[in-house]
């Protein structure tokens, strides 16, 4: 379900509510109580996301998140998509990595060396939720584009898979061509 889609829904149920109470709401302006019902919707989904925050417990140690990562390594950037208890984003010196599954685990990396193209974008609704959707394109074969859906602060994480990803290469001496 996209976060439109989730959105609407709370907001039906709001609507419905209001229904049900029996609440005389007909003195106050439509497009008054639509907003009070669409600012209601996006505090629930936003209270709804951090009690899952809190459900996940206490992030793992850097030197666990990373695994058998280099001492050197260091975690820039922790989190998981909005609403989401299935799959986490990490983003240290060295890559970025997608860890999927809630019992079993399915974990993919992306060396930051290797990502060509970073993009963010977010829609109306994600925009009231300060979220959104960011797009790494990379020179690996098995998965030449990833999305990191629902990033909480999607505009802030852009900024730290960049220059991770301009130092990875510098690091590596690697360099980047533009076709024309």
């Amino acid at each position: 379900m996209t976060i439109e889609q989730t959105r609407a829904s709370v907001s039906s149920r709001i609507w419905q509510s209001i229904a049900q109470s029996g609440v005389d709401t007909s003195a106050i302006p439509r497009d008054q109580l639509e907003k009070l019902v669409g600012t209601i919707a996006d505090e629930v989904l936003l209270t709804m996301n951090d009690l899952l925050g809190q459900l996940e417990g206490a992030p793992a140690p850097a030197s666990e998140s990373a695994g058998q990562a280099s001492a050197e390594e260091q975690t820039l950037w922790e989190g998981r998509p909005f609403l989401s208890l299935n799959e986490q984003y990490l983003v240290t010196t060295e890559r970025v990595r997608i860890t999927r599954g809630l019992f079993g685990k399915d974990r993919e990396d992306i060396e930051l060396f290797r990502v060509q193209d970073i993009d963010h974008s977010q829609g109306m609704s994600e925009r009231m939720l300060n979220i959104g959707d960011i797009t790494l394109r990379s020179a690996d074969q098995s998965q030449p584009e990833v999305i990191l859906r629902n990033v909480a602060d999607p505009q802030q994480v852009h900024e730290i898979i960049r220059r991770a990803m301009l130092e990875a290469r510098q690091r590596n001496r690697v360099g980047f061509r533009d076709e024309m």
